[in-house]
């Protein structure tokens, strides 16, 4: 097997494989829709890149792989199926490239492209050559996944369409668990059972990592725990009364980034103090769960600590896009209500005193239609609310459902809906002011409204100081 074509290839879970790909030696190919930044990315180094679908665009492949966003009936997947080229999923070609490593996985509904983030960073830093394939562009390492010569694997491994099952993890974290992706999930209990089948794949040696702090993963907890398997918990809390978690973040208070220091403790007792770059109580929580996993590992926590205070962030979670005339404009993946509650507590860490301005693109009619109480709550620590319309991305509106909705619902002070993503930056333009914070919340093309508002932004300025 050399050639393995990628159907989807722009998507942040084939991007990455096909970067892990092309530096295992294989040939690679793929298309989707549009081109994109990260797909000329791979283009440079050596992928053949093509745009749209086309039964032709898998000659030569001796595998064909499909992203979940690609359905049976994509003319590839048909083409390849009639030429007895073997069709694989995500999760059936994991299993292959992962094979005779040990797999450090990190699972969650929030919080997952963070942490595997910092793991991968801080076993590169500590010299220890690990692979990884993570959802987002570590800021750290410049790029979303590497084949490395070391003995570890760290992988986001996403729920969506059931991907994780794929895996056999040696340690297996888990940030949360929150009902999400009811198009794949539609209950809560099917949500929650897909967890628990992940936690039955992690190797009969190998330790599960839970955060207490949330429900959802504190009850995954005291299922597996019943079943025998090997646990281990963290946090700042515990949801479940009595039971504290075994590793513990304390003393938090905020350091001169606006981000925070802490200290953590294993059964009350002291480890290491720890110092950040990147904002919010979130970003704790994956930093205490990054230095469990080198815990575990029997791996130095001085230096893992090094690694983590030097850790930048990933691509579009509270990404700084730019700064004109005093206006600080970031980019943020956030898509669901805890997300989005704890991107705008960080800005309100970070930003003490500030105006902070939300820009907020719903992802999917399922999703938005699914939380639609938790969304009309979930912006309090932002002082102005834009909301746009839905991105569908996968799905269409079976019910003529607007997101204009979500806004007349909301007991905010200053909430407004529009439509179009190309009239927000218009809209703003006039509205902000220097020491304002703006932030994107988008997982589809809302990421488009910081380049263009900083554009807009540039040229007014620059006329006013002709």
């Amino acid at each position: 097997m050399k050639h393995i074509h990628l159907i989807g290839i722009g998507g942040s879970g084939l991007s990455a494989i096909a970067r892990l790909l092309l530096e295992s030696g294989y040939i690679v190919s793929g298309s989707d829709r549009q081109l994109t930044p990260i797909m000329e990315q791979l283009q440079l180094s050596g992928a053949r890149i093509m745009i749209g679908h086309h039964p032709d665009h898998i000659a030569g492949a001796d595998l064909v792989v499909r992203s979940s966003a690609v359905l049976s009936d994509n003319e590839e997947v048909v083409a390849a199926q009639a030429a007895g080229i073997p069709v694989l999923k995500r999760a059936e070609l994991l299993t292959k490239l992962t094979t005779h490593k040990q797999v450090i996985a990190v699972a969650g509904t929030h919080g997952k492209t963070t942490t595997t983030s910092m793991l991968s960073w801080m076993l590169s830093s500590m010299g220890l050559e690990p692979s990884y394939l993570i959802g987002g562009i570590s800021k750290n390492l410049g790029t979303n996944a590497h084949s490395g010569k070391g003995d570890f694997f760290v992988i986001e491994a996403d729920e969506y369409d059931r991907m994780f099952l794929g895996l056999r993890p040696a340690i297996a974290v888990v940030t949360n668990i929150e009902h999400d992706h009811p198009d794949c999930f539609p209950t809560v209990d099917d949500y929650f059972q897909a967890f628990m089948e992940f936690a039955k794949c992690v190797d009969k040696n190998g330790i599960l990592v839970m955060c207490l702090d949330n429900p959802g993963s504190a009850e995954l907890f005291q299922q597996v725990k019943r079943q025998g398997m090997k646990t281990t918990t963290y946090g700042f809390y515990s949801s479940l009364g009595q039971v504290q978690p075994e590793y513990k973040a304390t003393d938090l208070i905020l350091n001169e980034s606006g981000s925070f220091q802490f200290r953590l403790c294993k059964y009350d007792n002291p480890l290491v103090k720890v110092s950040l770059q990147v904002p919010g109580k979130h970003n704790v929580q994956n930093a205490v769960a990054a230095l469990v996993v080198a815990d575990q590992l029997k791996l130095s926590l001085e230096k893992a600590v090094q690694s983590l205070g030097k850790f930048l962030g990933t691509g579009r979670r509270f990404e700084v896009r730019g700064e004109v005339g005093g206006i600080i404009v970031i980019d943020d993946y956030a898509h669901h209500p805890s997300e989005i509650r704890a991107t705008l507590a960080g800005a309100r860490s970070r930003y003490p005193g500030q105006s902070v301005w939300a820009v907020w693109q719903p992802h999917t009619f399922s999703r938005t239609q699914l939380l639609f109480e938790e969304f009309t709550q979930a912006f309090e620590d932002a002082d102005h609310v834009l909301v746009t319309e839905v991105f569908g991305a996968r799905e269409e509106s079976s019910n003529n459902f607007s997101a204009k909705r979500i806004v007349e619902a909301m007991e905010h002070p200053d909430a407004t809906f529009i439509s179009g993503v190309s009239e927000v930056p218009k809209y703003l333009l006039d509205r902000l002011s220097a020491g304002d914070i703006l932030i994107i919340l988008s997982a589809g093309d809302g990421v488009q409204i910081s380049t263009n508002f900083l554009e807009v932004l540039s040229q007014k300025r620059s006329a006013t100081h002709a």
